[in-house]
């Protein structure tokens, strides 16, 4: 549904209203506006806003209504201004994703996602193709967290064309005169012819339940402004009115059918023959990542390393030997483990955003986002319908960093049962691994199946022709080392 038929549908529309009834109307709202938002603090819910259109001056009096109706202590206001350079070295929904409010909070966008495909056409910065792209990554980020239990409000304010030429000539009967104009609202009205049907590809792109857009007719400011706050307050009552629990989505609809065994089809009797072939075999492999990585470096060419695998499977060896082949200033390692209470706090792929690489950085993670359909799945630690759509979240995550130019590696070190007893053992009796071995990896070892099942069908779901997973034999940990080297300064050479 586009811009006009949101209008004629009567989607946050509203009458007349007299200087008396705003007044009346003004205080109660007020009062509920605040209640709803410290309520929302006690029941620890995320709440995203949304605020875009062709009325600029109507987004900015209706951004500093809600400063003023509601606690702007809890109120996260982002701008989205022209992307600084350290954005645009990143995935165009990075700074979003850096900048999200933690539950309990209100995050107050202005602009964000909906202005800037728009100006991007406009500028011609993006062509028909990556307008329709950005719009798809919009509408599933906003999908993603309407899911994950964030109350999602948008709002579009409009002003007719010939309104918007009527104020910018000077006719506006409003007290408000013509000192708010800025070139902004000129280039609007000039480029209407191409601005309009951009915005209604937005909307219609867009609009989906959990993210409906409200369209707002600015053409009578104190409607406008009732009828933004009644839309806010009720979304507010509907999220308190479930509590602190989320409603349980139903899991996606798909078939159940068994998926591939990747990992049975790993050679794990490669090895190496001797000491001697290894040694050379790592010296190489080391060397190229060295130059490789100053290249980077020097190219802007950011990496991402993905290391997943079996407890003791030789992850850390693998990371050492990528390291010391490695100026310091070039790479880091993040380590991944149970949450803490501020990542808790936000979407579970937030954290990860945060720690994409700089431009010619190289960042290894040690284990990864992979966690939500891996241990979280098999331990309980996510709901059915959490994990199962995280596949999809995924490979739109990986997409966006692949379309960056980013270079994603993602490797599964696979060893077998007997192969990580040995080791276990081996770490227990070695006084400085002896804090590396616990309950924990017994336990989870114990439940090896459910973890074929769920890594099988990770491979399956989540291994792209853009981002396949590396399956590497780590029978032989050195072996997998030179195999893990090999591939990463393959992927470096293919694309510097």
């Amino acid at each position: 549904m586009g811009l006009q038929a949101m209008l004629k549908a009567g989607n946050g529309t509203e009458q007349r209203i007299s200087k008396q009834q705003y007044a009346r109307q003004q205080d109660r709202l007020r009062v509920e506006l605040v209640n709803a938002q410290f309520d929302l603090r006690k029941v620890n819910r995320p709440v995203v806003m949304l605020i875009a259109g062709d009325d600029r001056i109507g987004i900015n009096e209706v951004v500093q209504l809600l400063h003023e109706w509601m606690d702007a202590r809890y109120l996260d206001t982002r701008i989205a201004l022209e992307p600084t350079e350290d954005e645009l070295q990143q995935p165009a929904f990075w700074r979003f994703w850096n900048t999200m409010s933690p539950k309990g909070r209100i995050g107050l966008y202005v602009g964000g996602w909906a202005a800037a495909p728009i100006r991007g056409r406009l500028t011609r910065s993006l062509d028909d193709d990556a307008f329709d792209s950005y719009l798809g990554h919009a509408a599933r980020f906003e999908q993603m967290l309407a899911a994950d239990g964030t109350l999602v409000l948008k709002f579009w304010l409009h002003l007719p064309r010939k309104e918007l030429k009527r104020r910018l000539a000077g006719e506006r009967p409003e007290e408000e005169a013509t000192w708010q104009i800025q070139d902004s609202d000129e280039a609007i009205l000039d480029s209407w012819h191409r601005w309009a049907p951009l915005a209604d590809r937005l909307l219609e792109a867009t609009d989906a339940p959990g993210a409906h857009w409200h369209v707002i007719d600015g053409t009578r400011e104190r409607s406008r402004n009732v009828a933004v706050a009644r839309i806010v307050l009720a979304g507010l009552q509907r999220l308190l009115s479930r509590g602190q629990d989320r409603p349980a989505h139903k899991a996606p609809g798909r078939r159940r059918v068994p998926f591939p065994n990747a990992l049975a089809a790993v050679d794990l009797a490669m090895r190496f023959s001797d000491d001697d072939a290894y040694d050379a075999a790592l010296d190489k492999q080391q060397g190229a990542l060295a130059r490789l990585t100053r290249e980077a470096r020097d190219e802007g060419l950011s990496t991402v390393v993905v290391l997943e695998g079996w407890d003791a499977a030789g992850k850390g060896g693998a990371i050492r030997r990528m390291t010391r082949a490695m100026e310091v200033r070039d790479y880091r390692v993040v380590p991944i483990a149970t949450p803490t209470p501020e990542e808790q706090a936000h979407h579970y792929l937030w954290r990860f955003w945060r720690q994409l690489p700089a431009a010619g950085q190289l960042t290894i993670f040690d284990r990864s986002w992979y966690g939500r359909v891996l241990v979280e799945r098999v331990e309980g630690l996510a709901r059915a319908d959490e994990w199962q759509r995280a596949y999809d979240e995924i490979v739109e995550f990986e997409s966006q960093l692949l379309e960056q130019g980013i270079v994603l590696l993602k490797f599964w070190l696979h060893i077998d049962a007997d192969e990580q007893l040995d080791r276990f053992t081996a770490r227990e009796q070695t006084p400085y691994k002896k804090y590396r071995i616990g309950a924990d990896d017994y336990r989870n070892r114990g439940r090896r199946a459910d973890y074929v099942a769920a890594a099988n069908e990770m491979v399956a779901r989540t291994g792209t022709k853009a981002a396949p997973w590396q399956l590497i034999p780590a029978n032989d940990k050195r072996y997998a080392r030179v195999a893990v080297l090999r591939t990463l300064c393959g992927a470096l050479r293919k694309s510097l």
